[in-house]
């Protein structure tokens, strides 16, 4: 299959004669791409609109925040003054955005950057816009309205004495308009701003923001910040050249790895689940969670993905703030990404919502849960850490001995799942994973990673726990392993089973024929029985499956659901959200994210042969 280009092409109305965008004013999700710097990303819509960007973290309140309120909220856009085509794609092997508009009267393009420095992130938040006009000539609307917080703040702007120009105040966040000598700023009050640029052929101009919150700003120069686009674009060339991946689909895997980069945070290793907060699982429907934190399963298979692809520092950045976290805030399910306990969920009503999708959550409900999955995520990137050639300190070997010592004595207990469910059961993917983490934990004793006080119990409470698995979780009737004990539902997650090295690949092998026949909507997967009245289907579940197939022996089966799901998400820039609809192709849930994002480079690295780090 030829690799999907990640480039996608807008018919774009003339202002006013039109809704902001498709759908009353939202754009599809897919059509989102994505902007980073190592600490927050920012969300850019076909029409030149950035949407979305927390400043200055990915978990910071909003700056501009339209992707959820089309009417009232943030944005700061720049598109022609008449209807254009839009053509998107990112630079080759960077994050940084090209954006061409056509009208006809010229072509100018939009490279857009988060800028970082030779020396690393900057010290402030920095989203560098630079317009060059290719042919003929073009005028261009730049207009800004801050977002308001979801009406908590109220934002306000002045001018500065000492010729700074426009410089904002949201709340806490501080910030500063520039703008080269050819822009006029026409209009102003104390949300936001209008102008426009008139450029010929071969001119530029150059729209910047700087910000930063609850400290003071450093304002550089215009040429500094366009000097910073090419750099971080290099920045970007040479991280993506450590990468050692060279098998099939390498386009995909590595703007796909470039995905995973926007969500980890470079000054502290912390890896965010996803960008963005309250974006639907259904349209219309209450799933409208905050994903803006780390989940010990998400950072984990995050860090292994980094392993796989040869990524050394964000592997031990990622591992080593999990290890610390767990050390010092005891185990949890996710933490905030400065590693605190997470808040408490309440709803805010008082905004629209992506397509009127309502409640929009901030916190998540599953801060105080258990799950068995967080014990083979963990020992699981302890595994992959060693056979990668790399060491376990002392006490990282003690944390990890006293974890896997919690898991033998809790297995047997219900909990919560990976999918953080409201009613605890014995399910039976949380069963798996505790095997999971004895079998890591007993191979990495014997190599002398860990104490080997423990191992004898730990590998026959390894046994154990797949004899109670076949005794308890295996229906005959569907000759399959199921949700949880007592059930006939299915759960897709099981399909991760097969990578863990669960031992029993004859029923994993059915397994995986009843996911794909009753949960199944194409290439697509729904996560467990019932969720497909609920939510859309969830992208990673359909590469884990493609995964399993591979391993289990069914190579073809796994090439053609592998291409196929590409095939459909390929009308995107490479951002690629946490579910689809498998009946109209449109992304659902958070966005980028990172399950997704992991899901297609492992399973990517397994059809490849590349088994091992």
């Amino acid at each position: 299959m030829t690799a999907p280009s990640f480039e996608t092409r807008h018919e774009l109305p003339a202002p006013g004669e039109a809704p902001l965008g498709p759908n009353d004013g939202d754009w599809p999700i897919q059509d989102m791409a994505a902007l980073g710097d190592g600490r927050s990303v920012a969300l850019i819509a076909p029409d030149g609109a950035i949407i979305w960007w927390c400043v200055p973290a990915i978990d910071s309140p909003a700056l501009f925040d339209r992707l959820l309120d089309a009417y009232i909220g943030g944005y700061f856009q720049i598109r022609p003054d008449t209807a254009c085509t839009v053509t998107r794609r990112y630079r080759d092997d960077s994050n940084v955005l090209e954006t061409v508009f056509e009208t006809e009267t010229g072509r100018v393009r939009l490279t857009e950057s988060l800028n970082s420095s030779l020396a690393g992130r900057l010290p402030w938040s920095e989203l560098a816009r630079l317009l060059v006009c290719e042919r003929g000539h073009m005028t261009l609307h730049i207009s800004a309205r801050f977002g308001r917080q979801f009406n908590a703040v109220s934002p306000w702007i002045r001018h500065h004495p000492g010729n700074h120009g426009l410089v904002f105040h949201v709340e806490q966040t501080m910030g500063q308009l520039l703008v080269s000598e050819n822009v006029t700023i026409e209009y102003r009050n104390d949300i936001g701003f209008a102008g426009h640029v008139a450029l010929h052929r071969d001119e530029r101009a150059m729209v910047a923001v700087v910000a930063t919150r609850n400290e003071p700003l450093c304002i550089p120069t215009l040429q500094e910040i366009e000097d910073r686009i090419s750099d971080s674009d290099h920045a970007w060339q040479r991280w993506t050249e450590s990468l050692t991946y060279d098998g099939p689909y390498r386009g995909v895997v590595r703007r796909s790895a470039l995905a995973l980069k926007l969500l980890l945070s470079s000054h502290s290793g912390a890896i965010a689940a996803a960008a963005t907060m309250g974006l639907p699982e259904k349209i219309g429907g209450p799933k409208n969670y905050d994903y803006r934190y780390a989940w010990v399963r998400d950072a984990a298979y995050t860090v292994c993905a980094f392993l796989r692809l040869g990524v050394r520092p964000e592997s031990k950045a990622g591992f080593t703030w999990l290890i610390h976290r767990m050390a010092d805030a005891g185990l949890r399910v996710f933490y905030t990404l400065d590693g605190a306990a997470p808040p408490s969920t309440h709803d805010v009503n008082d905004i629209r919502g992506y397509r009127r999708s309502q409640p929009v959550m901030i916190g998540n409900a599953a801060t105080h849960q258990h799950q068995h999955g967080i014990y083979g995520d963990i020992l699981h990137v302890a595994s992959m850490f060693t056979q990668s050639g790399h060491l376990l300190d002392m006490n990282t070997g003690i944390l990890l001995s006293n974890i896997v010592d919690e898991c033998a004595d809790r297995w047997r207990q219900r909990d919560a799942g990976i999918w953080e469910l409201a009613d605890p059961e014995h399910y039976t993917m949380s069963k798996i994973s505790a095997w999971q983490a004895l079998a890591r934990g007993a191979e990495l004793a014997r190599q002398g990673y860990l104490p080997s006080t423990c191992a004898d119990r730990w590998e026959r409470e390894r046994d154990r726990i797949a004899e109670w698995i076949d005794d308890h979780c295996w229906s005959e009737k569907k000759k399959a392993y199921t949700f949880y004990r007592g059930t006939e539902r299915l759960d897709a997650s099981i399909a991760l089973a097969a990578a863990f090295g669960f031992p029993r690949p004859e029923r994993l092998r059915s397994t995986m024929d009843a996911i794909a026949r009753e949960l199944g909507a194409g290439p697509f997967i729904y996560r467990y029985s019932g969720a497909a009245q609920e939510e859309g289907s969830f992208l990673a579940c359909a590469f884990w499956l493609a995964e399993a197939q591979h391993i289990l022996g069914r190579t073809e089966d796994a090439a053609r659901r592998y291409n196929a799901i590409l095939a459909a998400i390929a009308p995107s820039t490479g951002t690629i959200s946490e579910m689809i609809d498998p009946a109209t192709g449109a992304h659902l849930g958070n966005t980028p994210q990172g399950l997704t994002h992991l899901a297609i480079v492992h399973a990517a690295c397994i059809m490849a042969g590349k088994t091992q780090p």
